[in-house]
């Protein structure tokens, strides 16, 4: 556990070695939690790398958190105060899905010295803006209507006194169509649907006026320098592929790759491909690590 400077304690998962050169860290998506990424932290822990996730505040096991609190700018310093508690020293790989790689930009505008040991940035199913004006694959004509049912569905949503957003077995079919790709085999359903689920409501309306105003294509400057790879679904219908070619035509350097048929659960869906391209970062990292000493 991690607590923040202001006082919200966050759940943190670790595997692989304290040895390891390298620390990975997976920051997760909005409404989800750091189950999401446990197949890739098991596949790349190892003796090059111990990997940290952990669930932003607000989400999963981690402490609830006052509304004022919900942005990305927040999740931004409390990655640094995680980073700072469980991978004061070394090389870091930092990666993010959906809201967590957004958590990574804000992360570069806010703490630049913290970026300045990453070796290697994965950004996964996210944006550097635009998600304003989402549709979630649907008609453009229907933003309007869109833009209504949100707010009805959030100012209640803001309001009640549930815990959860409901059970897996009821929202499994809403997280198939939203979340992911037609291929998606079972496991990815029950984690995406068990986290989904389990989400507080207030997170889900909490958090969402920050991401519409999140616009951060100047802070993908700072990643110039570091090994990055852009990671998209093709039928990912919360940052679309656009989103992701949005990212790569303001940084240049980094490596895209859209994966066909594929939704934004990403990391689920293609656990051996997502590993595998993380896992060439750690071991550029440590490669340069080992230079270094």
């Amino acid at each position: 556990m991690t607590r923040t400077a202001d006082g919200v304690a966050l759940h943190v998962e670790v595997d692989g070695p304290r040895t390891a050169p390298v620390t990975v860290v997976l920051a997760h998506g909005w409404t989800l939690d750091s189950s999401t990424w446990a197949p890739v932290s098991r596949a790349l822990a190892g003796p090059a790398a111990r990997v940290v996730r952990y669930d932003h505040r607000g989400h999963g096991r981690s402490g609830a958190a006052d509304p004022a609190s919900m942005t990305l700018e927040r999740l931004a310093d409390d990655l640094a105060e995680l980073v700072a508690d469980v991978a004061p020293t070394g090389p870091l790989v930092l990666a993010g899905h959906s809201m967590g790689g957004m958590t990574l930009m804000a992360l570069a505008e806010r703490h630049p010295d913290v970026v300045a040991r990453a070796a290697g940035i994965g950004l996964v199913a996210t944006a550097a803006g635009g998600l304003a004006s989402t549709t979630f694959g649907l008609p453009a004509a229907t933003a309007p209507l869109i833009r209504r049912a949100e707010e009805r569905l959030f100012g209640t949503l803001a309001t009640t006194r549930a815990t959860r957003l409901g059970s897996p077995r009821v929202l499994t079919p809403a997280s198939r169509w939203l979340l992911l790709g037609p291929g998606a085999d079972a496991e990815a359903v029950r984690i995406t649907a068990t986290s989904f689920a389990a989400c507080r409501p207030q997170t889900l309306s909490g958090f969402r006026p920050t991401l519409a105003a999140h616009e951060r294509d100047a802070a993908l400057a700072a990643f110039a320098a570091i090994p990055t790879v852009v990671l998209a679904g093709s039928r990912d219908r919360l940052t679309p592929v656009p989103a992701s070619r949005r990212i790569a035509r303001a940084l240049p350097s980094a490596e895209l790759t859209v994966f066909p048929d594929v939704g934004h659960m990403v990391p689920l869906e293609r656990v051996a491909a997502v590993s595998g391209r993380l896992g060439a970062l750690v071991r550029g990292a440590a490669r340069s690590d080992r230079r270094a000493c």
